[in-house]
Order: C-alpha cells, then structure tokens, then sequence
C-alpha cells in the first residue's frame, strides 16, 4: 500500500477473502480463525486491519460485478451492452429485469456488504485490547463505525430486510442469524455516522501528508444526509447537508469542499485531479498493482475503465480520442444521449462513435445493445496504459463515491420537499444554480422536476440514477418498458443460497413473508 494514496488491497486480515466467497455470505466467517486469534497486537496490525476494512469499498468481483455497474446497467439511462446477450449476465438481468433469487448482482453486492461489515466488526471488538496511541485508537472506531453504517446503508436501500450484526458471530450463530426490522437498522446507521462525528479525533479533512481515501467527518456529514433522504426526513437532511455544502459555489472553510472550476477535471485520472475539492468520499485506484486474471477481484486497478470502452476501437485520425479498444458495455441510450447532446457536460460524458465514425476519425465494432454512444467518463486511455500487469485490470481513474454537486442537488431536493420555495433568493435555488453556472448553464427555479433533470445530466454514468429513481418511486415509468415490474423490483430479493442456510425470510415481493 502507497500510504499517501491508501488503494484497494487484496487482503486476508481478519481472516475475510472477498474472492473465494462463491456461495455464502457466510463463508468469510467461517475462514481464517487462527490467524484472527493471533491478530491486532499492536498499532501496525490494527491499521491493517483498517485497511481490510477499507478494501471492500471498492470491492470488485470476480465476475466484474460493481455497485455502480449494476446501477447504470438498471437504468434507463444504459444497456448493459458487451459481446452479447449473456455477456457478463449479471448486469445483462438488470438491464431486462428478469434477475431471480438465483440469478443476479445482487448475490455479489450482498456479499460485499456484509464482508464489509464483518470486517468492521472484528476490528472493533479488538481494538478495544490493542496497545497503540489512545487518539489514533479513536479515529480508527471511527472510521469503523462511518464504514460500518456505509455497507449497512447500500444493504438497506437494495434489500430492506436485513440482519443487524453489531459484533463478530461464532460459527455456530451463524446459521440463526434472522432479519431485523427496518427502522432498528436505519436507526444503527443513524447511531454509527453521529458517534463518528462526535469523535474529536476523526479529522475534519485529510492533511496532505496522509491517506487520501480515508474518510472524514465531511464524508459522515453527507452520508448521513443521504440517509436522511432516503428516509424522506427531509428538514433533518436538508441541515445535515447543509454542514456539508457551505455557501453554494463558496469553498466550506470547516471541510475544503468546492465545485471545480472545470467540469471536465473530474475524470482525469492523475493528480491533482484525484482527490480534489469536489470529491467527499472516493474509491482509490492504481495501475500500478499487477493485477491479473487469475484473481480479477484482487486487482487494484478500475475494470470499468476497460468495460465501458468501446469495442475494437481504432484511431484513425491523429485528433481523434485515444481510446483504449474495450468491452463495450454500458452502452449509453438514445434517450440520455438526446438530453445531453447540446448540455456542457456532453463531451465529457458520451463518447459519441457514431459521429466519430461517421467523420472518418475512428472506427468501432458495435457490440450488444450498440447505440453508437458510450460512457466517456470512465473510457479507458491508451495513456493511462499500465507500466507492467495485465493493461485491462490496472487502470487508475478513481471513482466518486459522493461528489458536492451530488450532495449540493440533494440539499435543493430537501429544502424544497420540506415545503421551501425554490425561486430566485432561495437555498435551494443556489444550490441548484450553482451546479449549473460552473458549467456556464443560466439559472432555472429550483422544482422538483429541474432538480431531478440536473441529477440526471451531473451525474450521468456515476451510479445514482437508478438509486434515484427506486427512492422517489419513479422506476416504473421509466422502466416499465425494460419489464420493471413495480410490485417486485423495488427491492432485491435475498440471496437463495443463504435463504437456505439461516433463518431469514425471503423478501414478500419474491413470494416471501417478510
């Protein structure tokens, strides 16, 4: 691990391996126990620890199974795309909503969060008994708890009945595990973000001298916004926010966040673009780790920067982009492609090869689900080819896993939801206005309507609107025509395999009873 940059790593602390975990969730606990036994005994080991924590937010399965994939793929903004119709057939089901117990990504995202939460588990029963600094001791729980309510809200929001584990399981336990109520989990979330930031040790903002994508208390802050939102407690998220986003288009004095200048800065992939003022909390990546096909989820390096490019690229003309030829998934929609075309945003957003192709300056092979249109902020570059490894698993581009203008749109919904105008002079208005005028857009009122346009086009390809669209109850006209069907797809169905393995209940809109 680089310190300054705190990557991914591929990790046997806590004796929890994400890439062997094929059929249960409950497999990472049932690995490891002895090397636990002998684990945590001083500082060094208990930041390792931390670190294995940490992996899992940038987790990336061994069928290329990511959150933000598995969104763009059920959105109506994408296809799932590839060589063909089984192509990576986890975001293949999304895209035509025909995903089972069985069959799907959520297998894989559930997995991925309760390894998540097994890790922060363990390493908050031990530090307790760690001999190491008192102040970094408590940063450390702090951050475990920010962590710990980040899996448990992804888990909540996908699958809404779901166990509540607050410490380690023995074996044994395990298989009596049961599903909490709701409101008890959303209200652990809520516990884990506010004793976090109450700790005086967890830094307002990383010095430059430290691990870039270690969280802070702005990024507890705005999870716990987004919490809020999803629960539409809207006054309480509209003052978290607030903490958060400062005076619109002003840097926050207490956290350092700003709206970059250049909108265009944010998918560059070097410094000082990665961790830069705009991003809250980010998914570290490098091409530096030789990452290769014998553990695709141990890499380090963004698989979506090869998914998303588009297949067979060929540069014809010196002026043209220098893709790297990819897998061509995520295709972006007609749809999406006809709102962008004359938005700032556009050439940052879409690669368009149809109009590449069509002036001679490249050519492409179209693949499955082939509009012409791909997703230029996550393209791979021939000039971020990796120095040694495997070139496809070593990219580097970080991911925003929240970003200002996302929190900035979020403030604006919730003000104006709590019943807050949206006209000229209001919060709302500026937030809204603010995101738009850094990329030369003139202001428009701040409606419920305008608000979600502006998510759509800020945040294209980044993961949130399918989210978006499941927590306002929009799936259904947007989806319906894919086969979203309105009386399951709101929530994921529990895993079959540990449906057979505990106690729990497969949710009721997939012919449960919970």
């Amino acid at each position: 691990m680089k310190a300054k940059y705190f990557p991914i790593i591929c990790t046997l602390a806590a004796g929890l391996t994400l890439g062997s975990c094929k059929d249960s969730w409950l497999d990472p606990a049932l690995r490891g126990t002895n090397l636990e036994n002998n684990f945590y005994k001083n500082e060094g080991e208990a930041f390792k620890g931390l670190v294995a924590v940490y992996d899992v937010v940038g987790w990336q399965g061994g069928g290329y199974v990511t959150r933000t994939g598995m969104a763009d793929a059920a959105s109506d903004d994408h296809f799932a795309g590839g060589g063909a119709a089984n192509d990576v057939n986890d975001f293949q089901v999304m895209t035509r909503w025909d995903l089972t117990p069985e069959i799907g990504p959520h297998n894989d995202l559930w997995r991925k969060g309760y390894s998540g939460v097994f890790r922060a588990n363990k390493l908050l029963e031990k530090l307790g008994s760690v001999p190491m600094d008192a102040n970094k001791k408590a940063r450390f729980i702090a951050e475990c708890k920010f962590l710990r309510a980040y899996f448990y809200f992804d888990l909540i929001r996908m699958f809404k009945n779901i166990p509540l584990l607050l410490q380690p399981l023995d074996v044994n336990q395990m298989f009596n595990v049961t599903q909490a109520p709701p409101a008890d989990v959303w209200a652990q979330i809520e516990k884990d973000l506010k004793e976090a930031i109450a700790e005086t040790n967890f830094p307002d903002r990383i010095p430059p001298t430290e691990e870039k994508a270690r969280a802070t208390k702005g990024a507890a802050h705005a999870l716990l916004g987004k919490v809020y939102v999803y629960q539409k407690k809207w006054a309480e998220a509209a003052a978290e926010l607030a903490l958060v986003n400062g005076t619109p288009g002003v840097e926050n004095p207490t956290y350092g966040y700003k709206l970059l200048t250049n909108f265009g800065d944010l998918w560059k992939s070097t410094l000082p673009f990665k961790f830069n003022q705009e991003s809250i909390f980010e998914i570290s990546y490098t091409n530096t780790s030789q990452g290769v096909w014998d553990c695709v989820a141990c890499t380090e390096g963004n698989v979506l920067n090869i998914m998303v490019g588009p297949r067979s690229y060929n540069r014809l003309t010196p002026d043209a982009p220098d893709y790297v030829s990819g897998w061509s998934f995520l295709t972006v929609t007609k749809e999406l492609y006809a709102l962008m075309k004359d938005d700032p945003r556009f050439p940052y957003t879409i690669a368009d090869l149809k109009a590449l192709s069509a002036a001679g300056k490249a050519s492409y092979s179209p693949g499955h689900d082939d509009t012409g249109y791909f997703l230029e902020k996550f393209a791979g570059r021939v000039s971020n080819r990796v120095p040694s490894g495997t070139p496809e698993l070593n990219f580097p581009q970080n991911l925003y896993d929240m970003r200002l203008a996302d929190t900035y749109l979020l403030e604006a919904e919730a003000l104006v939801m709590n019943g807050g105008g949206g006209g000229a002079g209001t919060r709302a208005y500026a937030l809204l206005n603010a995101v738009r005028a850094r990329v030369g857009l003139t202001p428009i009122v701040a409606t419920i309507d305008n608000i979600f346009l502006e998510r759509r086009l800020e945040l294209a390809g980044e993961g949130h609107r399918f989210f978006d669209l499941i927590r306002t109850g929009r799936a259904e006209d947007a989806l319906k025509s894919r086969g979203f069907n309105p009386q399951k797809h709101y929530i994921f169905p529990i895993p079959f395999n540990d449906l057979q393995s505990t106690k729990m209940e497969q949710n009721k809109e997939w012919g449960g009873t919970k």
